[in-house]
């Protein structure tokens, strides 16, 4: 993957801001974060080498994948990629009729194991970094950063929640003062994060889901095969 300068990628069907941007979080300072998903041509797809399935830059911070990559992190769950389908209106700096399509499947991406996993699961890897941060006496940017992570675990938690109990994510946070309160009280003291993971985990194991136990995984392949029909151009000496 490109870290570098960025590259020219054709055929992308959505992107917008995410990030702390979108969820509200963004300060001073903060780095603008945008996501999107691209179809490659049909054709490179026949090939014995297929084409790069993510595109990632800095300056600017753009994530681009390959939209059958896309469909495979989704219906994973992952919280990361989930977020695309869910934006604000006003976040989307490119749509496309075959993005607005996906816009309108993208509960069919969603199962109550597969987003509870992976959104506690993440939650998990942040208060995992917490602790290895130790208690609080570190330097000022270690601090700043523990208070980030601390933002994402109490945001993973809240928005998977709502997510599992139903079927809506909301990606903009509705007190964004308690998220930065959050951040500096756990980059004090990591452990102060321990209630609050401890509270979803066992708000998850008690609530009903209002989402399948399997995501639809035909809804996406035929929205695939769609967009793969889109794309095709046969190549020279194709018959």
């Amino acid at each position: 993957m490109n870290r570098g300068a960025p590259v020219t990628v054709t055929n992308i069907l959505l992107s917008g801001v995410v990030g702390s941007t979108a969820y509200g979080l963004a300060h001073e300072g903060s780095d603008v974060d945008r996501l999107g998903l691209f179809a490659a041509p049909t054709e490179e797809l026949h090939g014995l080498r297929g084409p790069k399935e993510s595109h990632v830059t800095t300056a600017p911070d753009r994530t681009l994948h390959e939209a059958a990559k896309w469909c495979r992190l989704a219906l994973g769950g992952n919280p990361t990629v989930m977020e695309l389908v869910w934006l604000p209106d006003e976040l989307y700096e490119v749509r496309t009729p075959l993005g607005d399509e996906l816009i309108g499947i993208r509960a069919s991406f969603l199962s109550a194991r597969r987003v509870r996993d992976a959104y506690l699961g993440y939650a998990t890897q942040q208060f995992r970094k917490l602790l290895s941060r130790g208690d609080g006496s570190f330097s000022a940017d270690t601090r700043k950063r523990t208070a980030k992570h601390a933002r994402h675990l109490k945001r993973l938690c809240e928005q998977g929640y709502e997510l599992y109990r139903t079927g809506e994510l909301a990606i903009r946070v509705e007190d964004p003062e308690a998220y930065h309160r959050f951040g500096e009280r756990v980059a004090a003291d990591p452990e102060a994060a321990t209630p609050l993971l401890s509270h979803y985990e066992t708000a998850f194991a008690k609530t009903p889901s209002t989402l399948p136990e399997h995501p639809d995984d035909a809804a996406a392949d035929a929205w695939l095969r769609r967009v793969r029909r889109h794309f095709y151009a046969p190549g020279p000496g194709t018959v």
